[in-house]
């Protein structure tokens, strides 16, 4: 079986049998990864504690495809950890902070859902180690860490909300009404029935987080923080059909 080796960031873990453990990650270049951690559940396990949720590792896979195969497989059997070295335990500097950690899971739950299995992603994976440093470091609110970071993914998507012009005509903004399924922001004449009506400081501070304007997002008062957080996930669920487990515990 052939070795490769990448950075990573461990997104989810779950139990396999008796000291095994399936681990998920987010590569550098290989995009999503599922592979197996043999016996790291022991407390003899040389690298159990580096494969924990937020930790950002350099880790040596054995898989069993070819390297061609590699790079173009979406579905694939799991790989095998063999290797790993420590960059940064995100997960484990913040477990013991609530509001942080739960925008930690947010953010992995997120990275998940937006990828697909051997499908590079370099740039989410650059975002993801960019928030949950940002988290770490301690220099922002996290809740806005959070929202730039959905508004960001959004945008790598393909899915950028549409905040500075109307959603459906382009025109110029700024706009009194936000519609999540047209996309965006809407003018008077596009409007649909039932548009939210944020503040124009909730439309400022969401242009600000995707633009990385931390200066206006700091000065950034309670409510239009509350509506952009609200709108925010609102979008992002959207286009991921579904509703993500964790936001509901976020500490806003």
């Amino acid at each position: 079986m052939p070795l490769y080796r990448d950075e990573a960031v461990v997104l989810r873990v779950h139990k396999l049998g008796e000291a095994d453990r399936i681990v998920t990650l987010l590569t550098r270049r290989h995009g999503r990864v599922r592979a197996v951690g043999k016996g790291v559940r022991r407390t003899s396990s040389k690298f159990g504690a580096r494969l924990e949720p937020g930790s950002q590792i350099d880790v040596q896979l054995h898989t069993r495809l070819s390297e061609e195969q590699h790079s173009q497989a979406r579905q694939r059997g799991l790989d095998l950890v063999t290797q790993t070295e420590s960059i940064a335990s995100f997960g484990a500097q913040l477990a013991s902070d609530y509001p942080r950690w739960t925008a930690v899971s947010a953010i992995l739950e997120t990275a998940e859902r937006m990828t697909d299995e051997g499908e590079p992603a370099m740039r989410l994976y650059l975002l993801v180690v960019g928030a949950l440093r940002a988290l770490v470091e301690r220099e922002h609110d996290p809740g806005l860490i959070l929202d730039a970071f959905f508004v960001r993914a959004t945008s790598l998507a393909g899915w950028e909300p549409a905040l500075e012009e109307c959603a459906k005509c382009s025109a110029p903004g700024p706009h009194a009404a936000f519609n999540v399924q047209a996309g965006g922001a809407v003018c008077p004449d596009c409007r649909p029935p039932g548009s939210a009506r944020p503040e124009l400081a909730t439309v400022r501070l969401m242009v600000a987080l995707l633009r990385g304007d931390w200066a206006v997002a700091d000065a950034s008062a309670p409510l239009p923080r509350r509506e952009a957080s609200g709108l925010l996930s609102a979008h992002l669920q959207w286009h991921l059909e579904r509703g993500l487990r964790s936001l509901p515990l976020v500490d806003r």
